[in-house]
């Protein structure tokens, strides 16, 4: 029996649902067949579901102020993205609209070479040097697949993606960050940059220190608290050497 027998409901909310800008289900994913189930309901009523794309700096971490496409995915496992499901969350202070396909350049994409070249498309015509594009989210791992990431790779994009964790990583991809929850189970321990959004509850720093990042960034997380929380990353960073500061710099200098 295929996962999407086994969970038809999940399968209906998908498709009329969770596409939609004027969605009025409460339907979240909180169990781990739910997750499993998820990748394959894509599949069934659209091969990728993408926000959004656009061409910009990246803001945060190691990669900041580089070029990149950004291809921010819809759907996340740890929140819906309606404020009214955000206080029963496992992420209760996500920062990102992921809800639909209708932002800038986003949509319904029939397969990984469409998206691909629709990715392409928003890199400049007269460049055709460091191509790189950021898998985001959302949850990027709920779609970002083989296919994808092979047709991303023969358009000669180094790929990037920016990921809760709670998902491992397929093969492939040149960048990877980790950005976990607390309160949730890490599953990708290695990478390239692990970026904890700080102070969290129960998400201390020193209980990632074991994993095998290249880099590890303190990012204050942003809301009413961004003063007090930027003072308290710089401290940490300053008394603990492994951690280096990240700041949203896109936020900063006012671009998307």
């Amino acid at each position: 029996m295929s996962l999407a027998e086994r969970f038809p409901s999940l399968c209906i909310w998908f498709r009329e649902c969770h596409l939609s800008t004027t969605c009025n289900c409460s339907f979240l994913l909180p169990t781990e067949n739910q997750k499993l189930c998820f990748a394959v309901t894509i599949q069934l009523a659209v091969a990728y579901a993408v926000k959004e794309i656009f061409y910009t700096l990246q803001g945060e971490g190691a990669q900041a102020g580089r070029a990149a496409v950004f291809c921010r995915f819809s759907g996340c496992n740890l929140w819906s993205g309606r404020e009214e499901d955000r206080a029963a969350a496992q992420c209760r202070f996500c920062d990102t609209d992921f809800v639909g396909v209708d932002g800038s350049g986003g949509g319904k994409f029939a397969s990984a070479a469409e998206l691909a070249a629709a990715v392409a498309g928003q890199w400049p015509a007269s460049s055709s040097s460091r191509r790189f594009v950021v898998c985001t989210g959302g949850e990027p791992l709920l779609q970002l697949d083989a296919a994808l990431i092979d047709a991303l790779h023969a358009l000669h994009f180094e790929i990037a993606v920016e990921t809760n964790g709670t998902m491992a990583a397929p093969a492939g991809i040149d960048w990877i960050c980790v950005s976990p929850k607390a309160g949730t189970h890490l599953v990708q321990k290695s990478g390239d940059e692990l970026k904890l959004v700080f102070p969290q509850a129960d998400a201390d720093p020193t209980q990632f220190e074991d994993c095998k990042f290249k880099n590890f960034f303190l990012q204050p997380m942003d809301g009413p608290n961004r003063i007090l929380n930027t003072d308290l990353a710089v401290r940490y960073c300053m008394d603990h050497p492994l951690w280096r500061l990240s700041l949203q710099t896109h936020k900063i200098v006012g671009i998307a």
